[in-house]
């Protein structure tokens, strides 16, 4: 089974700024991504149902991307949230690069949509 680079792209009328804010503070990520999270300098411990999953965050630039390692990812695979306005419509561009077997990316798709979902209505957009 090979692993394969989703990337998704979704609309927000959040700013970027508050985005940002959601997918980096442990009491606003527990509102749509995880059941617990705490970090540790740069070491984001996400608990969901129980199971922890650690990452790092290797690469972080306010308000426009955050990248996250998994702690037991392959090298290449990584976690990252891009987020930017959109110059014609003026809302805010969510784009989000994961990994996933190959026949999982319907499921991991449906996922991140109903996620992204949960962070609009708790960041108002």
């Amino acid at each position: 089974m090979s692993r394969v680079a989703i990337e998704l792209e979704f609309i927000t009328k959040a700013s970027p700024g508050i985005v940002y804010k959601f997918l980096t503070a442990p009491d606003c990520l527990v509102r749509w991504f995880a059941d617990g999270v705490d970090i540790t300098g740069d070491v984001y411990t996400f608990e969901w149902a129980g199971a922890e999953e650690v990452a790092e965050m290797v690469d972080d630039i306010e308000e426009e991307r955050i990248r996250f390692k998994w702690e037991d990812a392959e090298d290449e695979e990584y976690l990252e949230f891009r987020m930017y306005k959109s110059d014609v419509t003026n809302e805010t561009i969510i784009e989000i690069t994961d990994f996933c077997d190959d026949d999982e990316v319907d499921e991991q798709t449906d996922l991140w949509t109903t996620q992204i979902e949960k962070l609009k209505k708790e960041c108002g957009g």
